[in-house]
C-alpha cells in the first residue's frame, strides 16, 4: 500500500484552521444566521451529518468567504424545547434554555390544559417556568375572575406570576426583571400577543404582529421563525412561532410523572414503589388530592396525559 502524502490534508475538514464558535440566532432548515464570538453575524449552511439545528444552539463555523459560512458540528446542550413534527418525532424549537415563558391573555381563552403541557415540558428541559398574563388593559369583570383563579392555581406551585400589557407606561417593567439573567422563550397560542410584547421590548425589529381571527375567535401565525434577541436589560429571548396547541407525545409515561412538580414527594410515600397514580390502592398522591394538599384538577390533567400516551404507545405496537 502506499504511504500517505504526510503534506496532504486528510479531508477538507482537518486542513481547515478558521474553526469558530458562535450560537445560531435564526435558523430555516439547512440554513441559519450565526453569531459569531466578536458579535459579528453571518448566514451559514449546515453539513448534512449536522441534524436537528435549533436557535439557541451553540456551534463550531468555519469560514466560507463573503460573510457565509459552513456549520461543522452542534455543541453539547443544556437544555432543548420539542415538540412533535407532523410525523410525530420530536424537533427542537430552541436550544440552551433556561427560562421558558407560558404568555396568556383574555382571548383567545386561557386553557389549564395546555398551560399544563408546557409546565410539563419546562420541568423535563429543565426550566425555570413562569406565567406571563398579557394584555391585563383588556380583561373585563368576567375574564378576570376565570383568570385569577387559573392564576391562583399555579401561583400556589410557586410558578411566578406576572401581568403585563403594551399600552400603559412602566407596565412591563415585571416582565422585564424576569428577563434580565435568563436565556428565555416566549410560548403561547398564537394571538396572545408574544410579538407586540417582543416589538414593546426591542422596538427596532418591527416583528410582524397579527390579530384573532373574526372567524375562529384563534389568533393568525405571524412568526414563521424561531429567533433570538438580545435584550437591553440584560438577558437573552427566544421568540418562537404561536401553536394553538401543544402535544407531549414524544415522553413516555415515566417522563410524565417527572413533569408534575407536587406529585414528586407524595409520591415516594405510595404503597406500591410502581404506583401509577391512577387507581390503586394506598396512593399517596391521591390522598394529598383527598387532603386538599393537591389540585383534584391537576391529578386529573395527568390521568387524561397517561391515557394519551399509553393510546399513542399502543398504536406504535401496531406497526
Amino acid at each position: 500500500m502506499p504511504r500517505r502524502n504526510p503534506l496532504k490534508p486528510r479531508s477538507a475538514i482537518s486542513a481547515q484552521t478558521d474553526i469558530h464558535t458562535g450560537q445560531v440566532i435564526r435558523h430555516h432548515g439547512r440554513n441559519a444566521l450565526v453569531e459569531a464570538e466578536n458579535g459579528e453575524r453571518l448566514e451559514c449552511t449546515a453539513r448534512k451529518r449536522v441534524h436537528d439545528l435549533a436557535c439557541g444552539d451553540r456551534v463550531e463555523w468555519s469560514s466560507a468567504g463573503d460573510d457565509q459560512g459552513v456549520i461543522e458540528r452542534v455543541l453539547p446542550r443544556t437544555s432543548a424545547l420539542s415538540r412533535p413534527d407532523h410525523r410525530g418525532r420530536p424537533r427542537s424549537l430552541a436550544a440552551n434554555i433556561d427560562q421558558l415563558l407560558i404568555v396568556i391573555a383574555p382571548a383567545p381563552e386561557p386553557t389549564a390544559a395546555l398551560i399544563d403541557r408546557y409546565l410539563i415540558a419546562a420541568e423535563l428541559m429543565p426550566a425555570r417556568p413562569a406565567l406571563v398574563l398579557n394584555k391585563t388593559d383588556r380583561l373585563t369583570a368576567d375574564t378576570r375572575t376565570h383568570i385569577d383563579a387559573l392564576l391562583a392555581e399555579f401561583a400556589a406551585l410557586d410558578i411566578p406570576v406576572v401581568r403585563v400589557n403594551t399600552r400603559e407606561p412602566g407596565a412591563l417593567q415585571p416582565l422585564i426583571e424576569l428577563l434580565a439573567t435568563h436565556t428565555s422563550i416566549l410560548v403561547g397560542q398564537s394571538g396572545v400577543g408574544k410579538s407586540s410584547l417582543v416589538n414593546t421590548l426591542l422596538p427596532e425589529h418591527e416583528i410582524r404582529v397579527g390579530e384573532l381571527s373574526e372567524a375562529s375567535g384563534q389568533g393568525r401565525h405571524t412568526t414563521s421563525d424561531t429567533t433570538l434577541y438580545h435584550l437591553p436589560g440584560g438577558g437573552k429571548l427566544i421568540d418562537s412561532p404561536g401553536v394553538r396547541d401543544f402535544h407531549l407525545w414524544h415522553i413516555d409515561k415515566a417522563q410524565l410523572e417527572r413533569g408534575f412538580r407536587e406529585f414528586h414527594d407524595p409520591a415516594g410515600h405510595c404503597r406500591f414503589h410502581n404506583c401509577r397514580h391512577l387507581n390503586e390502592p394506598g396512593c399517596a398522591v391521591q390522598a394529598a388530592v383527598d387532603a386538599g394538599e393537591i389540585s383534584a384538577r391537576r391529578l386529573e390533567s395527568y390521568r387524561k396525559l397517561y391515557a394519551q400516551l399509553e393510546a399513542a404507545e399502543e398504536r406504535l405496537g401496531d406497526y
